[in-house]
């Protein structure tokens, strides 16, 4: 089973160019500050809406590539920042102008392989003169006639045509190794860190992927699994455990039943899963003095007993017997650093962000030949259950389950 998502598209170009009023008629309704007055958009304004015939998509509106001043420079950053977020770039120019601009913009496009489709604008008040356009692999079709008086179907279509497969449908959580009528049992501890009244995103997430896959699931906290198991006789065909009660659940739950966590369950469905499993014992081979960096994805109160700020960094540490500089950076916040200074990565499950921003976050560090990881890798390598938490995902030819 194939599960749609939005796409992410960002609009690009020069101050005054006529993003704010494309995307507003693009969306038919005034959601972007449209102005004569260049600069007027500072910060990238995101607007969700449903093209019809195809599905939801978030328009991100961009401060002009042109501007000037420190402020301009601060404006053009947040811009660039958001190439790393979406699923498409629409570059929009006026009076044939391309230049050290747009073909700066186009080599960050192909940096971080962005689709992208380029909108002249204002057609009405000066035709495309294509030989202006000087630009590798920059053909007729990838070029869009726009005005105000233009209708906007054939911009919609070549948006459709143009945004990745890849970015609209990706594999279910875990359709690929349940079947119709597999029991699942998820344990959830409820916790100083548990949301008041609600479930966490990750568990809401596998619950729904498992009914949508016509499978059963089961739902408890870790100090019930002995006696559900005993009283029930019911031996589940995969159990999910938040990675916090890794210990437990493996002391629980029979070897010959797979067992992973929420944390390893999203790398494999986001994550580069590969690289995670390559590099997470690399925790075995810190020094002392090696920095180690933890990327939540996510902003929130960090508690006495905070998993990724408190527990992981105790953890390895109780594990390594050395003595390691441990930094933190949240949400899409810029790492401090310059990535070669730091000895390892480790990152959350990435709940709250895209699959394209999760991996745009660690590809500076797998191209430099970092070791990666993920929250419930390490937390299973370092209570040496490692193995096991990545077995579920890793089936042999004779589609048994293999420990690595």
């Amino acid at each position: 089973m194939q599960k749609t998502k939005q796409a992410y598209i960002g609009v690009f170009g020069r101050r005054n160019n006529g993003k704010s009023s494309l995307i507003n008629k693009l969306a038919n309704q005034d959601i972007a500050i449209v102005s004569d007055i260049a600069g007027t958009t500072t910060d990238p304004v995101k607007k969700s809406f449903e093209i019809t015939g195809f599905g939801p998509v978030v328009l991100i509106d961009t401060a002009g590539i042109d501007d000037v001043g420190e402020l301009g420079k601060k404006r053009i950053a947040k811009s660039f920042k958001i190439i790393k977020e979406v699923d498409l770039a629409i570059l929009v120019i006026t009076n044939s102008e391309f230049a050290e601009f747009e073909l700066d913009l186009i080599s960050r496009f192909k940096k971080f392989d962005l689709d992208f489709i380029i909108v002249h604008n204002k057609e009405d008040e000066q035709n495309l003169n294509f030989d202006k356009i000087k630009a590798p692999n920059i053909d007729k079709d990838k070029i869009i006639r726009f005005s105000k008086n233009h209708n906007v179907n054939e911009l919609i279509n070549k948006i459709k045509s143009s945004i990745p497969e890849s970015s609209l449908s990706s594999r279910t959580l875990l359709g690929d190794i349940i079947s119709h009528g597999d029991i699942v049992l998820l344990i959830t501890p409820i916790d100083i860190e548990a949301p008041e009244g609600r479930m966490i995103l990750p568990q809401v997430q596998a619950i729904r992927d498992i009914l949508d896959n016509d499978a059963v699931c089961i739902v408890l906290k870790e100090r019930e699994i002995d006696s559900f198991l005993r009283k029930t006789g019911i031996r589940p065909n995969l159990v999910v455990t938040d990675s916090q009660v890794f210990m437990k659940a493996a002391a629980s739950i029979p070897k010959e039943i797979p067992l992973t966590s929420f944390s390893i369950m999203l790398a494999r469905f986001k994550g580069n899963f590969d690289e995670y499993i390559k590099g997470t014992p690399h925790i075995s081979k810190l020094k002392d003095g090696d920095k180690v960096l933890l990327l939540e994805s996510c902003t929130h109160h960090s508690s006495c007993d905070d998993i990724g700020r408190v527990k992981i960094p105790r953890w390895i540490s109780n594990f390594t017997g050395k003595k390691l500089i441990f930094e933190f950076v949240a949400g899409l916040d810029e790492i401090p650093e310059a990535i070669e200074n730091y000895s390892m990565l480790i990152q959350c499950g990435g709940c709250m962000v895209t699959k394209k921003q999760l991996n745009n976050r660690l590809k500076p560090a797998i191209e430099a030949g970092i070791p990666i990881s993920n929250y419930g890798m390490t937390i299973a390598y370092v209570q040496g259950i490692f193995s096991r938490s990545v077995a579920a995902f890793t089936k042999n030819d004779d589609n048994e389950f293999e420990y690595l």
